[in-house]
């Protein structure tokens, strides 16, 4: 299993519930789309310690399938109109299990 974990910090004047729904839902709907990809979670809401916005949590029946859902077509639909025009850093952290 491999897990790949993403956090972004949004643009200021997109931090919005509208935009962060958006993310949550066209990401979680990958499930059952992105061969290899069996687990997909998006959370919106931080606490206050927190220092960014959105955060991805998914899992992966390896490696060859995260690089796969990194160029899958509706992964990159999905982060070109949802995700990248409204943030302004990113984070990625993968690992085995």
């Amino acid at each position: 299993m491999v897990k790949h974990i993403i956090i972004w910090k949004l643009k200021e004047e997109y931090n919005t519930s509208e935009i962060k729904n958006g993310i949550k839902q066209g990401l979680e709907k990958l499930l059952g789309v992105v061969p290899g990809l069996t687990e997909i979670n998006v959370e919106t809401n931080p606490l206050a310690s927190s220092n960014a916005d959105v955060m991805l949590y998914s899992v992966f029946e390896n490696e060859e399938a995260l690089k796969g859902y990194a160029l899958h077509p509706a992964h990159v639909k999905v982060a070109d109109t949802y995700v990248i025009p409204y943030t302004q850093t990113r984070a990625c952290f993968d690992y085995t299990e």
